[in-house]
């Protein structure tokens, strides 16, 4: 289990820092952005984070736990209790710190002049909540794993991105946008791999947990 932990860890480090350089990138050349602007951009991007997160989470948790490896549907197979803990921790609670948490400490350390928290399962609790809901459904009748994953770790880079953006009120220096790719590459990675890989596991009764992700 922790080889496996591990070996997915370094093996999801280069597309982290793809997506973290791009996130730099479009702070770059979008400087002019209002907050106001930004935050509803962010609250696209973080609900649609949110929902990707639980249909892997879920997925991960409900073919490993509930039904063979590689299979389809587990719908009726699984404690749908515990699938929704599962699901929905490992999704709200987790992009909740990626995407909100460790953005805002970034910015407390920046001194940024409009930082702020923006807790979007409290904050717009009627769109965050319904779409980590939808996600489990959705993974109860087709889960999927890989693809869904890549496009999870996309999304939770320019969540933070712009949670980020929000707060920042004015020019950055070359320093600043270091530091806010290091943030950025913590946000997502840590808490996306933990999200899909780490957590669910957690819930697997021994001996189930094998397999390589994603197959």
């Amino acid at each position: 289990m922790y080889r496996k932990i591990i070996s997915e860890l370094k093996e999801h480090i280069p597309f982290t820092v793809f997506g973290a350089l791009t996130g730099v990138a479009v702070m770059m050349l979008c400087q002019k952005l209002s907050a106001t602007v930004s935050y509803n951009v962010f609250y696209v991007f973080h609900p649609v984070h949110v929902f990707m997160s639980a249909l892997v989470t879920s997925s991960m948790y409900g073919l490993h736990q509930c039904g063979k490896i590689g299979g389809r549907c587990f719908m009726g197979k699984c404690n749908l209790w515990l699938l929704l803990l599962v699901g929905y921790t490992g999704s709200v609670g987790i992009a909740t710190l990626s995407d909100s948490l460790i953005p805002y400490l970034g910015e407390v350390m920046l001194d940024m002049p409009n930082r702020g928290a923006h807790i979007g399962f409290i904050e717009k609790w009627w769109l965050v909540n319904p779409l980590a809901v939808l996600g489990i459904a959705v993974a109860c009748w087709k889960p999927s794993t890989k693809v869904p994953h890549f496009a999870h770790v996309l999304l939770s880079t320019w969540a933070s991105l712009f949670h980020i953006m929000m707060a920042v009120g004015g020019r950055l220096d070359f320093l600043s946008y270091a530091l806010v790719f290091i943030f950025l590459f913590i946000a997502v990675w840590l808490p996306c791999c933990v999200s899909d890989i780490v957590f669910p596991m957690l819930f697997i009764r021994s001996g189930r947990a094998e397999g390589r992700y994603g197959k």
